[in-house]
């Protein structure tokens, strides 16, 4: 990094350099007892102001406009403010030259002032171009590995869903309910297989999906959970309060099965201990929190299932997964992402 820095300000300190001679080849400037160096250490000063200003602009810019994503926007609203910025800077030297350093003949003034505008405007904005494109090419190259970093990480979640969604636990539950309900009612009994086959549907289905509204995640939840209170009967108890004008809104497939998992793996549940989960939003995120009732036997968890949201998460915003823990509750807030 230092060694890059110090090249950087080799760089400036020949373009100046070059710069003082440009202006002094279209327009020689003689004047009895003026110094040449003190015009090559003045412009050497002016590159690095006019350089190191055209950069922090570009670093706040970076933030607004990110040129990855807005790249058109950004060249249209960093090439006037960079232009303006050099111009402005070069005028203000030139005066403090004029005054501190050098004064200059009244009728040599507004050619030597213009000139030197328009040299040095130009060398700051090739040298700025250069210096940006390099740093354009450089988080382009840096997003292709965040993508291919992302898609690995997107592949791991997958199998990972898969690995907790479709276990033979799981599995081997429904059919031991199943193989009961077919003996005491039929009808229940084949409303228990539409509703496996729809839960299993859409777990195949969006194995490979990266978003899905709300809408879709709670039309798979109540089959989901028809499973559950099927099982657990009155033990365990959902409550879902959700407002219809976030159905549309997005969240990772899964994730709202996740942290139901989580509450039945981890807590009692009994006649004595009815495991509570309800769901709301709040704040534009989805809520989930049940009561805390840890197992006797409960064992530490890995967290592989929150860890696997969190990450998916990461890749479409800045938001984070919340997670709030109490001696009573336990509450995972996701946010809710828009399209």
């Amino acid at each position: 990094m230092m060694l890059q820095k110090k090249k950087k300000y080799i760089v400036m300190v020949f373009v100046g350099i070059l710069i003082s001679l440009s202006i002094d080849s279209v327009i020689p400037f003689q004047k009895q007892g003026h110094n040449k160096i003190y015009d090559f250490i003045f412009s050497i000063l002016l590159t690095i102001v006019i350089w190191e200003g055209n950069l922090f602009i570009d670093r706040k810019l970076n933030i607004k406009f990110p040129w990855v994503q807005k790249p058109m926007r950004r060249l249209f609203v960093q090439f006037p403010i960079g232009t303006l910025f050099s111009a402005v800077s070069i005028y203000i030297g030139m005066s403090i030259y004029n005054t501190y350093f050098c004064e200059i003949p009244e009728n040599f003034k507004n050619t030597l002032f213009s000139s030197s505008i328009i040299i040095g405007t130009l060398f700051s904005i090739v040298l700025i171009g250069i210096e940006i494109s390099i740093q354009f090419f450089n988080q382009w190259k840096n997003s292709l590995v965040e993508i291919e970093k992302y898609k690995t990480e997107s592949v791991k979640a997958q199998l990972q869903n898969i690995k907790n969604q479709i276990n033979p636990h799981f599995l081997f539950n429904n059919l031991s309910v199943l193989s009961s309900l077919v003996y005491k009612d039929q009808d229940k009994a084949v409303d228990f297989i539409n509703q496996l086959s729809k839960v299993y549907r859409y777990l195949l289905d969006n194995v490979n999906t990266e978003l899905v509204t709300l809408e879709h995640e709670l039309t798979f939840i109540k089959s989901y959970t028809y499973l559950l209170q099927i099982r657990f009967q009155a033990n365990i108890i959902f409550k879902l309060d959700i407002d219809p004008i976030y159905l549309h809104n997005l969240i990772p497939p899964m994730a709202l099965q996740m942290l139901f998992e989580n509450a039945i793996k981890h807590n009692e549940i009994s006649h004595e201990q009815p495991l509570t989960i309800l769901v709301t939003v709040s704040n534009n995120q989805l809520v989930t929190s049940n009561n805390l009732q840890l197992r006797t036997n409960h064992e530490p968890s890995s967290k592989t299932g929150l860890q696997n949201i969190k990450d998916r998460y990461k890749h479409f915003s800045d938001r984070e997964v919340e997670i709030i823990e109490s001696e009573t509750f336990y509450t995972v807030k996701l946010p809710l992402l828009h399209h």
